[in-house]
């Protein structure tokens, strides 16, 4: 077992105090890592002190040990959580934080050893989540991932709390209502727990229709969209605040946010796009957010340009590029075009810049906080965006002034001009578009 340094968060001056969320639980991390994989596991369980702190909690120390697999009973063996046992007593900790998704049984036997509340990664994040759901979608999606998380692990006694069972004369003659112990505790929480999730799935399933009809509009209209997506914290919030004046809230924090905004943009010559802001990816992000989190995921899918965002300045910036790909890959968006955009450029250095380059040669390099880049990155998304599909050439009256205004926003005028018989336009514009535009087209 080895102590992994720089990762309390404990104030040093106690007048920080009043600048602090409110300050819940002193904890200590631990990890399981198998030989040659110190410095991943150490960039894990960083990442996971940076969850905690976010959670609210303060990090006082964190342990890693190296064993080819976790302890299928304590997770990281006897004698390990004996000495874990000694520095939670110690350090006067409250609970122990795993860098895994432990099984029920494992924190349960985990408990017993150290002596405090034992939660893991999941739970952590989970916890976050819940805490930073603001809209009516957001929050449905949030609590039903966490009581998919909790089915599985409700804790019961036996016959604690059970329900008398009615019916006939029970056995032994004891009387009516004496057949045995009815509904205990437990099934009547599970019970509770599966008509709460079927009732919150029919909630985000009727959240849906608005969000696809907003979609929809879009494509009849031709619209591209382009979605922002990255891991947790890399700063895509601020690109967006960047590209577009979107007012959206900036925090560093991870997880800031959660629900999908959507902005207008413009291209160079006129064409309309938007930019869509999603929720952020962190490495091992519990399946159920990936389930409940699944509609608003939906807005990567079905965007034009995915602009991938990474923060140039974490030291692992290729596990950061895997995990996001992984999760977009889930959700069917692994064919649309992606731009690789390395945020906050202004903390790094030459050399690591360089590195960055070799990682991803095609990429972008641009900070959001001082503006560099961001008008090579417009024009990079500008180029990337798809062109109309059609082609036409129309000569249209004064009185549809309306079409005229839609190429002008929607399509690419090739060549425009003022005749009498109306307005004579040479453009690419959508298939529906192209279909309102056909009785007046013209040969030229």
């Amino acid at each position: 077992m080895r102590r992994v340094p720089g990762l309390s968060t404990e104030l040093e001056d106690v007048t920080e105090v009043e600048y602090r969320q409110l300050r819940l639980e002193n904890v200590v991390l631990v990890g399981v890592h198998p030989q040659g994989e110190t410095e991943d596991a150490e960039n894990s369980l960083r990442e996971l002190a940076a969850l905690a702190e976010t959670a609210g909690a303060v990090v006082l120390d964190g342990m890693l040990q190296r064993r080819p697999h976790p302890d299928p009973a304590t997770y990281v063996g006897r004698g390990k959580a004996l000495q874990l046992r000694d520095v939670v007593a110690a350090l006067g900790a409250d609970t122990v934080i795993a860098d895994t998704e432990l099984a029920p049984s494992q924190r349960r036997a985990l408990e017993d050893v150290v002596k405090v509340k034992v939660i893991d990664r999941t739970t952590v994040i989970l916890d976050i989540f819940s805490q930073h759901a603001k809209s009516r979608e957001g929050k449905a999606q949030v609590e039903l991932a966490q009581l998919e998380y909790l089915l599985p692990r409700l804790r019961g006694w036996g016959d604690s709390m059970s329900r008398q069972a009615g019916g006939q004369v029970g056995a032994g003659g004891a009387g009516m209502g004496s057949r045995g112990p009815g509904e205990t505790k437990i099934e009547l929480d599970r019970r509770r727990i599966r008509t709460r999730m079927a009732l919150l799935r029919r909630q985000i399933k009727e959240f849906g229709p608005a969000r696809e009809a907003k979609r929809a509009e879009r494509r009849r209209h031709t619209v591209p969209s382009v979605a922002i997506a990255g891991y947790t914290n890399a700063g895509k919030s601020s690109l967006l605040n960047r590209l577009t004046s979107a007012g959206v809230l900036v925090e560093n924090a991870l997880f800031a946010t959660l629900d999908a905004t959507v902005r207008r943009s413009e291209t160079a010559d006129g064409r309309v796009y938007t930019l869509t802001d999603t929720v952020g990816f962190v490495r091992n992000l519990p399946h159920q957010l990936v389930e409940a989190f699944r509609s608003t995921l939906e807005e990567v899918a079905d965007a034009d340009v995915i602009l991938h965002v990474v923060d140039a300045s974490h030291p692992d910036p290729a596990a950061q590029l895997a995990t996001v790909r992984d999760v977009i890959g889930d959700v069917g968006g692994r064919d649309i075009p992606e731009i690789v955009v390395f945020n906050k450029a202004d903390l790094i250095d030459d050399d690591t810049m360089l590195l960055l380059r070799g990682l991803e040669p095609a990429a972008l390099f641009v900070s959001s906080r001082t503006g560099a880049g961001i008008d090579e990155l417009r024009e990079h998304v500008e180029q990337t965006l798809p062109l109309p599909a059609a082609e036409v050439t129309a000569l249209v009256p004064y009185d549809r002034g309306d079409l005229v205004s839609a190429v002008h926003e929607t399509g690419i005028i090739l060549d425009q001009a003022h005749e009498e018989g109306g307005t004579f336009l040479h453009a690419r514009v959508g298939a529906h578009l192209a279909a309102q535009l056909a009785p007046f087209l013209v040969a030229r």
